[in-house]
């Protein structure tokens, strides 16, 4: 019985058949990449997002303290600093494909 179940067990995880697609109907590695750089910059917008949702939270409890006032100003100013960077790249990398691709 053990050695029916093992048989089993291991048999199901070779692929007895695999479909592939005709290489035409691939995408282009260029829409793959497009792809990935959307998901990171989705990603880079969330965690903006939460910087600025951050800085706001230590700026509004601040209640008057200039070291906390200082360090929430620095933090917005890093934060808005990565959404420019982030963005920039973004338009630097799209206008290099739009470049490349003809």
């Amino acid at each position: 019985m053990q050695k029916k179940l093992w048989l089993m067990a291991s048999l199901s995880l070779i692929p007895t058949r695999v479909w592939a697609g005709v290489i035409d109907e691939a995408q282009p590695l260029s829409v793959g990449l497009n792809n990935i750089l959307d998901f990171l910059l989705s990603i880079i917008g969330v965690v903006a997002i939460i910087g600025l949702v951050i800085a706001g939270g230590l700026y509004f409890f601040a209640a008057g303290d200039m070291r906390q006032i200082a360090l929430a100003k620095k933090a917005t100013l890093a934060a808005i600093t990565g959404i420019i960077i982030a963005l920039g790249g973004y338009v630097f990398i799209r206008t290099l494909a739009g470049f490349f691709a003809g």
